[in-house]
C-alpha cells in the first residue's frame, strides 16, 4: 500500500447531488449516535490490508517528533473541517439544495472528559466510502524509503521536514491511540465509518445508524492527553491557531456523571471567525500572519515574505499572500498548483484558478478575495477572464516588489538568544531561486524585475552575486557578460575554457541550473551589455585592461602551427567540425567549442536526452600553442604517431566537457601505447 503524510482535503471535482433534507441533531443525541456506531464498527467493519512496515515507522516517527507541540493536532483537524465546509460552499452556489435545511456551516468541538473522547465535526462536503479510503489511508505516496531517510537526525530537523510535508489529518495520533472518522457526503445517504489504532492498518463499514452531513472526527484519547485536555485549553488552543477561520467554532462539552439525561449546554463560539485578510493590518499580530500562514499553507515553517494589501477603483479586491522559506518536497512536480484560494465577498470560489499566478510563483500561497466577481461565473471563465488577469498583473508586482525589498534587506538579522535569525535572500534563493528564472523565459513583462532578483554563482568567490554587482566589477575594455553552464559551479569552476579570463582577472557567472539554458536564449542582455558563453564561438580578451595580465605580445611560437592543425583535420576528419589554435587556453592543451550561432554543449544534451537529436553534432576542436605538447607536436608534424596523439587529445577533451567516449577500447589502448613510450 503507497503512503503519503499529507491534509485531508475534499474531492476538487464533484457530482451533482439530490437535496439533503435533515439537520445536524442535537448534541445528547450525538453522544449517544456515537456509543452505537462506534461499537458496531468493531465487529461489522471491511477490515483493509495492514499499514506496511516503513509506514507504521512514519507515524511513530511523526508522534514522536512532534509530541511537545502535541496542541498541533487541533489546528490540523480545523483547517480540514473549514476545507470541507469551503467546498460545499462553493458547490451550493450553483445547487443551493445541497445545504437542504442546514445552511448554517460550522465546525464543533465535543469533549467527552469522563470517556476520554474528542470529537472534531463539521457540516461540509462529508466524504464516502472511496473518499475515506483514498484520502485515510494513504500516507507518504513520494516514496516512504525516500522520507524515512529524510526523517534521520536529530529532532528538530524531523520537524522541519515534517513542516515540509504536511501533518494534516495523522497529526491526530499524537494524542489518540485510536481514531474513528464518521462521515456522510453531500447528497448522499449511507454514512460510513473509517477506524484505525495508527498501527495495525484501519477499517471502512456502513455505519449502522444516522449520520449526519458532514464528517465526525472521533479521538479516543491517551492518557497522558486525557489528563492535559481540559475545556480551557481547547479554547486558548482554538484561538491561537484558528481564530482567523471564517467559520465559527463552537465548543461543546457533555454533562458531568449523573447528568446524562440532562441535555447538554448548548455549545459556545470560541473564535472570532472574521477573515484575517478583511482585518486592518494594524490590527493584526505577527504572530496571528503566522498562524495564517500555517493554515493557508498547511505548513510548518516560518513565512519569508508577506504581501497585504487591498486594490480599489475599478478593481476591488484584498490580497494576502505569503513566500515560504522552505521549499515544498513537490516544487518540481508538473501537478502542482500555486496556493492561492479564491474568494469572493469572503465565499471560496476555487484553489485551481490558474490565471491568478504564473507558474514560476507556484510556491506562494495565500486568498485573493474579489469585490467584482460574479458568484455564478464559471471556472472557465475564472481562469481566462479579464478581470483575473488584471488582478494577476498587480498581483504578481506587488509580489516581485516584496522580494527586491527584501534582497536588498540586510544578509540575515541577528537573532537574539534561543531564536532563529530571520532567513536572508540568499537562503530563498537557493531554495526557489531556479523557479524563479523560468519567469526569466516566460515573463517578458517582468523579465526586468526578475533579473534584478536574479543570483548567480561565479569566479569572483564562493558566494551569489547579482547582475548589478557583477557589472559593478566589469573590467575597463570588458563589453559582455561572460558565462559558462554546466553541471555543477564546483565543477565550472575548474573548467579550461575559463583559463583566459582568469589570467585577465574577468569575471564569469557559473550557470548551473537546467533552466538557464533556456532563459539565455529570450534574454539579450543586461543594461546593454550582452549575455556570451565562453564555449561558443572565439573569444577575444585583448581590449580588457588588467595590469596583472601578461601583455599581449608574449604569445608562444606559431612555427610548424599550421601544418599540425592540417595533420590533426586530417587524423580526426569528420569527428570534429574543426581544428583551430585557441585564445582561450592558457594551462590546458585541448577543449571542445561551439560555433558563434551553434548550441551550447549542455543544452544540446538535454535536447538529445529528449529525443531531439540522434547523437551530438560535431564540435570544434581548439589547441593551445603555448602548451609544451602542441609545442612538441607542431615540430614533428608528419609524425605518423601523430594520428593516434590527435585521438587521445580529442578524447580528452570529450571527457573534460563530461561526454562519454565513443570508442573507450580505442583509448585504452592508445592511452597504454604512450604511457608505455613514456617510462
Amino acid at each position: 500500500m503507497e503512503l503519503i503524510l499529507t491534509n485531508f482535503t475534499v474531492p476538487r471535482i464533484l457530482p451533482p447531488f439530490p437535496p439533503i433534507l435533515e439537520p445536524l441533531p442535537p448534541l445528547s443525541h450525538l453522544w449517544r449516535a456515537h456509543s452505537t456506531t462506534l461499537e458496531r464498527t468493531r465487529t461489522m467493519s471491511e477490515a483493509f490490508q495492514p499499514f506496511e512496515a516503513d509506514v507504521a515507522r512514519v507515524l511513530d516517527l511523526v508522534i514522536n517528533s512532534l509530541y511537545k507541540d502535541k496542541d498541533i493536532f487541533l489546528r490540523e483537524l480545523v483547517s480540514n473541517a473549514s476545507d470541507a465546509c469551503d467546498k460545499l460552499r462553493y458547490q451550493s452556489l450553483s445547487r443551493p439544495e445541497l445545504l437542504g435545511t442546514d445552511p448554517e456551516l460550522r465546525i464543533e468541538i465535543l469533549l467527552d472528559e469522563k470517556a476520554g473522547v474528542l470529537t472534531v465535526r463539521d457540516n461540509g462536503i462529508g466524504m464516502d466510502r472511496d473518499d475515506l479510503v483514498a484520502n485515510l489511508g494513504t500516507i507518504a505516496r513520494s516514496g516512504t524509503a525516500r522520507f524515512l531517510e529524510a526523517m534521520g537526525g536529530g529532532e528538530h530537523k524531523n520537524l522541519k521536514l515534517i513542516g515540509q510535508f504536511g501533518v494534516g489529518f495523522y497529526a491526530a495520533f499524537m494524542v489518540a491511540d485510536r481514531v474513528v472518522v464518521l462521515s456522510r457526503k453531500a447528497g448522499d445517504d449511507t454514512g460510513w465509518a473509517w477506524a484505525s489504532d495508527g498501527r495495525s492498518g484501519f477499517s471502512v463499514s456502513e455505519a449502522e445508524t444516522a449520520v449526519p452531513r458532514g464528517t465526525s472526527v472521533v479521538l479516543h484519547l491517551k492518557d497522558e492527553a486525557k489528563a492535559d485536555l481540559s475545556p480551557a485549553k481547547i479554547e486558548a488552543t482554538v484561538r491561537r491557531y484558528s481564530d482567523h477561520v471564517a467559520l465559527p467554532i463552537l465548543l461543546g462539552v457533555k454533562p458531568e456523571a449523573g447528568a446524562e439525561e440532562k441535555e447538554a449546554e448548548a455549545p459556545r463560539q470560541v473564535n472570532r471567525a472574521s477573515a484575517l485578510w478583511a482585518r486592518p493590518k494594524a490590527e493584526i499580530t505577527e504572530e496571528q500572519y503566522k498562524e495564517f500562514y500555517h493554515h493557508a499553507a498547511h505548513a510548518w515553517d516560518e513565512p519569508f515574505a508577506r504581501v497585504h494589501f487591498a486594490a480599489e477603483g475599478a478593481l476591488s479586491y484584498t490580497a494576502l499572500l505569503f513566500v515560504p522559506t522552505e521549499r515544498p518536497f513537490d516544487l518540481f512536480d508538473p501537478k502542482r498548483r500555486h496556493g492561492v484560494k479564491l474568494y469572493v465577498r469572503k465565499v471560496f470560489i476555487s484553489d485551481e484558478v490558474e490565471g491568478l499566478l504564473p507558474r514560476y510563483l507556484r510556491f506562494v500561497s495565500g486568498v485573493v478575495d474579489s469585490e467584482d466577481l460574479q458568484l455564478n461565473v464559471s471556472r472557465e471563465t475564472l481562469q481566462h477572464g479579464a478581470v483575473v488577469a488584471r488582478m494577476k498583473k498587480a498581483i504578481v508586482r506587488r509580489l516581485l516588489d516584496e522580494l527586491a525589498r527584501k534582497a536588498k534587506a540586510a544578509p540575515e538579522a541577528e537573532a537574539k538568544e534561543g531564536e532563529d535569525a530571520d532567513p536572508s535572500y540568499e537562503r530563498f534563493w537557493e531554495s526557489f531561486g531556479v523557479v524563479l528564472k523560468e519567469g526569466l523565459y516566460e515573463d517578458a513583462e517582468n523579465r526586468p524585475k526578475l533579473l534584478e532578483l536574479a543570483r548567480f554563482r561565479s569566479t569572483h568567490g564562493p558566494g551569489w552575486v547579482s547582475l548589478a554587482d557583477y557589472a559593478a566589477r566589469m573590467k575597463e575594455g570588458q563589453d559582455a557578460v561572460l558565462y559558462i553552464s554546466g553541471e555543477s559551479a564546483e565543477a565550472l569552476r575548474t573548467s579550461p575554457h575559463l583559463e583566459a579570463a582568469r589570467a585577465k582577472g574577468v569575471e564569469v557567472l557559473l550557470l548551473d541550473d537546467p533552466v538557464d539554458d533556456f532563459w539565455l536564449g529570450e534574454v539579450r542582455d543586461y543594461e546593454g551589455k550582452p549575455f556570451r558563453s565562453l564555449t561558443k564561438g572565439s573569444v577575444d580578451l585583448s581590449k580588457v585592461v588588467d595590469g596583472a595580465a601578461k601583455p599581449e605580445e608574449e604569445r608562444a611560437d606559431q612555427t610548424g602551427l599550421d601544418a599540425l592543425i592540417a595533420r590533426l583535420k586530417a587524423a580526426l576528419g569528420d569527428e570534429v567540425k574543426d581544428v583551430r589554435p585557441s585564445s582561450r587556453l592558457r594551462e590546458s592543451a585541448v577543449c571542445l567549442v561551439a560555433e558563434e550561432a551553434g548550441i551550447d554543449l549542455r543544452m544540446e544534451r538535454f535536447l538529445r536526452q529528449h529525443g531531439q537529436f540522434e547523437q551530438l553534432s560535431r564540435r570544434i576542436l581548439e589547441v593551445n600553442p603555448a602548451h609544451p605538447l602542441i609545442r612538441e607536436m607542431a615540430q614533428k608534424p608528419d609524425d605518423a604517431a601523430l594520428d593516434d596523439l590527435a585521438h587521445l587529445l580529442l578524447d580528452q577533451a570529450r571527457i573534460i566537457e563530461g561526454e562519454a567516449i565513443p570508442d573507450p577500447g580505442a583509448f585504452s589502448r592508445r592511452m597504454s601505447a604512450w604511457l608505455a613510450k613514456g617510462i
